[in-house]
């Protein structure tokens, strides 16, 4: 990867990771739908405009790597390992599901960009839910036959609200093309990246 393709994943997975640590404690003491907003909204707007600049493969699964250990180093919120894990499930459900996608306006009409968001949102949730819902239980207790038949039935309908508004983001988010991050000169960006991620880190270890 070049240059700058590394300093984008180590910024954008570091206002992910952000906003998972401040954004999500913030939305869950409002008994809001935090998982699903923080998938619809954050991590699939993120994931997107970065193939979309960058069109590079790798780069949403090495933000999530960076996202989910920015997560794991906040100690005032619970299950660390649960949200690590299920942000690194959704960088690699994005990159299976984008493969062949580097602009979200390949799909077409704006009803098809849409309908490629709720996919891509919808799939990214119910597989983070899924991979922590399985993992978690068998690495600190123990998993149980009837939590594995009962999961399809919860996890299928929480996924719809990330879908709803990922096909919303994504659509919003394929607009954004002109707002095109990797023109700025080497000079600049290196700086800004290094001292914006920092900031990151900051912000959401004391969060």
């Amino acid at each position: 990867m070049k240059g700058k393709e590394i300093a984008s994943i180590v910024l954008f997975g570091s206002v992910w990771g952000m906003l998972e640590c401040i954004l999500g404690d913030l939305l869950r003491s409002w008994d809001l739908p935090a998982g699903a907003i923080l998938t619809g909204v954050v991590a699939v707007s993120l994931m997107t405009y970065t193939r979309m600049i960058f069109r590079k493969r790798g780069m949403q699964f090495g933000m999530s790597l960076v996202a989910g250990a920015l997560r794991l180093t906040n100690p005032f919120t619970g299950c660390l390992l649960c949200s690590a894990i299920a942000i690194i499930a959704e960088g690699a459900i994005f990159e299976a599901v984008w493969y062949r996608i580097t602009d979200p306006r390949s799909a077409g009409k704006p009803v098809a960009i849409m309908g490629l968001g709720l996919i891509t949102s919808y799939l990214c949730y119910i597989g983070g839910y899924t991979v922590t819902q399985v993992l978690t239980p068998l690495l600190f207790s123990s998993l149980h036959t009837e939590d594995i038949l009962l999961l399809p039935v919860y996890t299928l309908a929480k996924g719809l609200p990330a879908g709803l508004l990922g096909s919303v983001f994504v659509l919003l988010t394929s607009s954004a093309r002109r707002l095109d991050i990797s023109r700025v000169k080497s000079r600049i960006y290196y700086p800004a990246t290094l001292a914006l991620s920092a900031l990151c880190w900051i912000v959401g270890m004391m969060g």
